[in-house]
């Protein structure tokens, strides 16, 4: 369950609407979300918006800055997205690949010399 929290400022519906739409695309990437918490903050020049997402293996975090408050919101969901994006591909990076072929290598090197040895 979504939680919204709001300092200075009454959440209405369109609001939770648009909250609610940007967490509905965080959820097709097949990743479980747990406790999701967004604080609103009404600030001099603008609108500060948070959000804490738990997942199975670490926790989101955004924060976006914006004098409206629904260009903050998609602001928000956009640095959820990506870090959620990023944490769901690394196994398919390139830089993971090529870490565990690496590994793979020195094994086998490994084995060579002690068939050499023996």
């Amino acid at each position: 369950m979504l939680k919204i929290t709001s300092k200075q400022l009454e959440v209405t519906a369109p609001i939770r609407e648009r909250i609610e739409s940007r967490f509905e695309k965080l959820s097709r990437h097949d990743v479980q979300l747990i406790n999701p918490h967004v604080i609103i903050t009404e600030e001099k020049p603008g609108f500060k918006i948070e959000a804490s997402v738990g997942i199975p293996n670490g926790e989101l975090f955004a924060q976006a800055k914006h004098e409206n408050l629904y260009a903050a919101i998609t602001a928000m969901g956009q640095k959820l997205e990506k870090q959620l994006n990023r944490l769901t591909h690394k196994p398919e990076a390139q830089r993971f690949v090529s870490v565990v072929q690496s590994d793979d290598a020195v094994n086998s090197m490994d084995e060579y010399e002690e068939e050499d040895a023996a």
